[in-house]
């Protein structure tokens, strides 16, 4: 086990996006896009020297609290490799004893079903959070749909769309909607219509810097803006990320003029189009509620991504490490009341 220097770098990356558990949020690149973040990434290396695991972490100051470690989609390695793992959570312990933090939180992309997984992990020191429905009990979410591409054409793909999609996607092209791929500066337009999006669906955006921030790490390699316009006027927009195998749907925002064109699903096609070409075995389209009920404020994403034949995918939720389980229960506490302050504040809001 190793913490990962500055001669490790370009090795590091070299591994994760050759990986077939890559994921974008355990890149240096994505780590840099979060600046108020301290980053540091755990590696396993076999006797020769290769890397064989790894677990980007990020540490953050919590007020009151202390250091809290957090990691987003790790760890990439053979899950099912204990000495690997245990090298893993070796290095975590040390970097707990360093930043004195009270936690590790680690979202992972694994099923729930992964009977395994939880086994090793549990073995490990790790509890397990899985009882979470909605978007804001975690971090990252834990319901999304995934789209396989491994091996199949264009045409599969598309004939395995649901019959509306595939009308609305011919609907957009018939109307005139036109999709181009935008610069930095195109990312004005996009963060105006994202305006426009949080105002209408009642959430919070990120702010310009931060998108901007986002192309500069990331573009051309591993991040696209496309944009719908109709007659010229910016009307929707997109962001994927595209790292080692995946293509993620990061981003999307639509303006309320023009939403009969459908340019969200002429975008969505574009971009799939794009994976595809790009070999990508997977495209995500990301978090939907894990309510599946029709009077669900969230059931229009739901039904909007199942359209595109993408597979519902239940991932485990939260793994943890309590370092300091008193101070840990407490910060829950506070991050719950936090949460549900910020929900009423919102409706509130929206009620004026």
């Amino acid at each position: 086990m190793k913490l990962l220097e500055e001669k490790d770098k370009e090795r590091y990356k070299k591994f994760l996006e050759s990986h077939e558990r890559c994921n974008f949020q355990q890149s240096l690149e994505w780590g840099n896009v979060k600046t108020n973040w301290i980053k540091e990434v755990i590696l396993s290396e076999d006797n020769e020297g290769n890397i064989r695991g790894s677990l980007c972490v990020w540490i953050r100051k919590i007020p009151i609290f202390g250091n809290l470690m957090y990691s987003s989609r790790g760890p990439v390695c053979d899950l099912y490799d204990e000495e690997v793992i245990s090298d893993l959570v070796e290095g975590a312990n040390l970097l707990a004893k360093k930043y004195k933090a009270f936690v590790l939180r680690v979202e992972p992309d694994i099923l729930k079903t992964d009977e395994k997984f939880r086994e090793i992990i549990s073995k490990k020191g790790f509890k397990i959070k899985d009882d979470s429905k909605d978007f804001k009990d975690e971090i990252q979410p834990r319901f999304v749909f995934r789209l396989n591409l491994k091996g199949k054409t264009e045409d599969e793909i598309f004939a395995e769309f649901h019959q509306k999609t595939r009308y609305n996607i011919r609907l957009a092209t018939k109307k005139g909607v036109v999709i181009k791929e935008g610069t930095k500066e195109d990312l004005k337009d996009f963060h105006n219509i994202m305006v426009e999006t949080g105002e209408r669906d009642n959430f919070i955006i990120r702010s310009l810097s931060y998108f901007e921030k986002m192309y500069d790490e990331l573009a051309p390699k591993h991040m696209k803006l496309l944009m719908a316009y109709h007659e010229n006027e910016p009307i929707a927009g997109i962001i994927p990320i595209m790292y080692g195998n995946k293509t993620w749907y990061l981003y999307g925002a639509s303006s309320n003029k023009h939403r009969n064109l459908m340019p969200n699903y002429l975008l969505q096609w574009t971009m799939i189009k794009e994976a595809i070409k790009n070999g990508s075995d997977m495209y995500d389209f990301r978090g939907v509620s894990g309510v599946v009920d029709e009077s669900h404020p969230q059931y229009g994403l739901y039904r909007f991504k199942k359209g595109f034949n993408a597979e519902f995918t239940e991932f485990i939720g939260e793994i943890y490490i309590p370092y300091k389980p008193l101070i840990y229960k407490l910060y829950k506490l506070a991050e719950k009341t936090f949460r549900s302050l910020r929900t009423l504040k919102k409706k509130l809001l929206g009620s004026k």
